[in-house]
């Protein structure tokens, strides 16, 4: 059983995830595997340095994420080209996690943690689509209150993702995780025991 979980910026979708991982769920990260494969001397971060120049990198040859996200913020040219190098070696890494947790647990749940599930298409490759979901208004006092931003910069944050309430649409499951922590945990669980009752059903 392979679930994807995604949300948008501000969502809450790692509150979501650490929720999901204290229940028994084998969580491979998106997010981590991205930082992983950038690492100085891994092949994403060779071919990213030839696209961008070696300005990109501080002093101790790690990436300047700052300094790439804005090169790649408002440049759909430069955010492809980014896109093209890291995505297929994410996907690599994804998919070596997920046959490993298969070997140590062939009925295991596993959950493919990644913020561009829909955009990427690799909702088409899960079992079950979870997302999580604010409403717009919830998302920006959220991201305005976690992240020194200008209003302008965070609604522009929000804006140059597929909005929440189009991701909705693709969801099996929604969590609403606009209310207290306790009413999110308790649909975590909920969606838990959806995902043992299907894997169970499968194994039969």
């Amino acid at each position: 059983m392979i679930a994807g979980l995604t949300g948008s910026i501000a969502t809450g979708k790692s509150t979501v995830s650490r929720f999901f991982a204290a229940l028994g769920a084998v969580i491979i990260d998106a997010d981590k595997i991205v930082r992983q494969v950038q690492q100085p001397g891994e092949r994403a971060w060779q071919e990213i340095v030839e696209a961008f120049g070696e300005e990109i990198l501080l002093p101790n040859r790690e990436l300047d994420r700052a300094k790439l996200g804005s090169l790649v913020f408002g440049n759909e040219a430069n955010r492809q080209r980014l896109n093209g190098i890291v995505h297929p070696r994410v996907r690599e890494e994804r998919d070596r996690q997920t046959q490993e947790a298969r070997a140590q647990d062939p009925d295991a749940i596993i959950i493919w943690d990644i913020p561009l599930l829909i955009e990427t298409g690799m909702h088409q490759q899960v079992d079950q689509t979870i997302v999580v979901y604010v409403d717009v208004e919830t998302q920006l006092a959220r991201l305005l209150s976690r992240d020194e931003l200008t209003e302008d910069a965070a609604r522009q944050r929000i804006a140059a993702q597929m909005s929440i309430e189009e991701k909705r649409k693709y969801a099996d499951f929604l969590i609403d995780n606009r209310g207290p922590l306790a009413e999110t945990e308790a649909q975590v669980r909920a969606v838990w025991a959806h995902l043992q009752g299907a894997a169970e059903g499968s194994s039969e």
